[in-house]
């Protein structure tokens, strides 16, 4: 069941939960069983309370039971949305913690309560993140839920009812986090909108990428993510000197991007490097699995597609390396594979930086602009979002290369990476 599931003892030294009382109401018995999953006493109490939650002999009480456990987890994911979280990364994040049956129940959960909405209330973006879960929304109804998750999971109703609270549980302890756009329902359109992404350009760099990651040539990879590499960095060119307004100067925005394991601290700095070629930074949540880019939209575009692309890119190279496997045959040691992901990371970057700063020289000189100032700008206003948004940040230190074969295989496979945007990792 998860993470969440692997911790379901409970400390000795803490008294166990007995369970309901038999005049507790389903709303009682839900914020009960909640509070000893949360103080990790749950004991034999969570069977009883999922059994009596569950239970459809009264009709009143199991109409009752349903909406009270569905009013639960609106009111779980609207709190998620005050404390700073994102739809797609709420989802994930119950995944990681409590597996897949809770995190399609809260992909439930996130539609509903996008539906409670008017959509002029709400930030197209936000509205993206939702639709992209894909739920049908014809099940949603308080009543008939626990019947369709029943259904859909192949579980006994008393587990689905444990399913509900065990998220209900997740989505209390979720840490707060920087917003990075209005909750459903506060949405207005701004007064002066930052100038658009050029989505059809971003949809040829898309396409220059898919090629570069399906292709089994590493030569044609290499050139074809350097096009795209171009394009985008010409692309936040053309949008800094657009929005270099002395009196109005655009901000920052953010962009949180998934860092999951294994060889999490090797991809947080991937993702870093990737950001610093681009003008932006990444602060890495590494507890959460997440990072948050901060730069200006075009440019964090960029970040999100050139990394998706350039992890899907290391991970085809490192399992088709002929050094991927040892004298006996097996498949890749750990350490050959850390090592890979390491100096792929770090020769990566530098390649993304060199053809970054080549393509400002190059458009440069071609308009005539001199564009060390606009540029300089731009990243003096991302480096003030960050200190803002996190103030004083640490620096860890990455565990280095353990096997020379995996470092070399890994820069090598850097070396023929398609580019597809423009060391150590902040935290």
């Amino acid at each position: 069941m998860g993470r969440k599931g692997r911790r379901r003892g409970t400390d000795r030294n803490v008294q166990e939960w007995a369970g309901p009382s038999p005049d507790d109401t389903p709303m009682e018995v839900i914020a009960q069983a909640v509070d000893a999953i949360v103080s990790r006493r749950e004991g034999s109490g969570m069977d009883l309370a999922a059994a009596r939650l569950a239970d459809v002999e009264d009709v009143h009480w199991a109409g009752a039971s349903a909406r009270s456990l569905f009013d639960t987890l609106l009111f779980g994911v609207a709190d998620a949305w005050a404390r700073g979280w994102q739809p797609a990364e709420t989802v994930r994040h119950v995944r990681r913690e409590a597996g897949a049956p809770a995190a399609a129940v809260c992909a439930d959960a996130v539609t509903a309560d996008l539906e409670r909405h008017s959509l002029a209330t709400v930030d197209p973006r936000w509205i993206e993140q939702v639709r992209a879960l894909g739920v049908d929304t014809a099940h949603l109804s308080e009543e008939r839920h626990l019947d369709h998750l029943s259904a859909e999971h192949g579980l006994m109703r008393f587990e689905v009812v444990e399913v509900v609270l065990r998220l209900s549980a997740v989505l209390r302890t979720l840490p707060p986090m920087r917003r990075l756009g209005p909750p459903p329902g506060t949405f207005r359109p701004g007064v002066r909108a930052p100038v658009p992404v050029d989505r059809g350009r971003l949809q040829r760099v898309r396409a220059l990428l898919a090629k570069a990651e399906s292709t089994e040539f590493p030569q044609e990879a290499e050139a074809l993510t350097a096009r795209a590499q171009e394009m985008m960095a010409r692309h936040s060119i053309d949008l800094a000197l657009v929005e270099a307004d002395p009196e109005e100067p655009d901000t920052a925005g953010a962009r949180r991007l998934p860092v999951d394991s294994p060889y999490d601290e090797h991809r947080a700095v991937l993702l870093d490097q990737v950001a610093g070629a681009n003008h932006c930074r990444a602060v890495w949540h590494r507890e959460l699995g997440l990072s948050t880019v901060m730069g200006f939209p075009g440019d964090v575009e960029a970040v999100d597609l050139l990394y998706t692309s350039l992890l899907v890119q290391a991970e085809t190279a490192m399992r088709v390396s002929g050094s991927a496997r040892d004298r006996s045959g097996r498949g890749a040691r750990k350490d050959y594979r850390s090592s890979f992901m390491a100096a792929f990371a770090v020769r990566v970057g530098e390649r993304l930086t060199e053809s970054a700063r080549a393509t400002e020289e190059a458009v440069g000189a071609e308009t005539g602009t001199d564009l060390v100032p606009v540029l300089a700008a731009r990243e003096r206003a991302v480096e003030a979002a960050v200190n803002e948004a996190f103030g004083a940040l640490t620096t860890s230190r990455v565990r280095g290369p353990a096997d020379p074969d995996g470092w070399h295989e890994g820069r090598a496979a850097a070396d023929a990476a398609s580019l597809g945007t423009r060391s150590g990792v902040t935290r």
